[in-house]
């Protein structure tokens, strides 16, 4: 379970602070898929770094299984993300010079994994993603659709408890996106990994069993599946 508790969050100082998050309160079950929805500048990608580590708020909570992470040091919170987490993004950051196999080892080298433990895993993540015959290839001969596919294979290759995608299909044409979207919630349902999309795709959010609306730095609304 993850509950985000009275998160608060501001940027500059004096007459110039913006709040972005202004207490923000929910809880999601693990297991869920979520839609977090709203508009450029809303603050839904700050609440995703947020609920990540990657950001620390002015003030609240982020409890992982009991634990609050906000809490931890900054080298616990790390590894703490690399075990536990993986991203996705609209832009894909894949290393555009190395293979296929080598972007989808980056998570195992950084999470410690041995390196005679790695293969199986690398091979299974992109047979999940239909790429198991560009596992040679170089990151830049790819297509779009298959970039972000690697993006996939790299993010569920260590199988994270939580995957967060923040905008996944935004730089795709709606049939690619379509493929994104259902390797991101099979793999969702196959394995009860909590995936948290951030999204202002209404049905993309549609697809998710919870969808929670972010305006103006504030919970506009939470909404499940009935």
């Amino acid at each position: 379970m993850i509950e985000v508790k009275n998160i608060t969050k501001t940027y500059g100082k004096k007459d110039n602070v913006f709040r972005v998050l202004n207490d923000v309160n929910f809880t999601i079950p693990d297991g869920a898929s979520v839609a977090i929805l709203g508009k450029s500048g809303s603050g839904k990608s700050t609440l995703m770094h947020v609920m990540s580590g990657l950001d620390r708020p002015d003030k609240g909570q982020v409890v992982i299984d009991g634990q609050d992470i906000l809490s931890m040091n900054q080298k616990d919170i790390d590894k703490f993300r690399s075990t536990a987490m993986s991203f996705i993004f609209q832009s894909f950051f894949v290393q555009a010079n190395e293979s296929c196999y080598d972007n989808v080892s980056l998570p195992l080298e950084i999470a410690n994994v041995p390196t005679k433990k790695r293969r199986s895993k690398i091979e299974a993540a992109l047979k999940a993603v239909e790429l198991i015959d560009k596992k040679k290839s170089r990151a830049r001969e790819l297509s779009g659709g298959q970039k972000q596919r690697l993006a996939v294979a790299r993010a569920i290759v260590n199988q994270p408890k939580i995957l967060f995608a923040d905008e996944p299909t935004g730089n795709l044409d709606s049939v690619t996106g379509g493929v994104v979207e259902d390797l991101l919630f099979d793999y969702n349902k196959r394995n009860k990994v909590t995936l948290i999309v951030v999204t202002h795709d209404e049905d993309l959010a549609n697809r998710c069993d919870i969808q929670i609306r972010i305006k103006d730095g504030e919970i506009e609304s939470v909404k499940g599946k009935k």
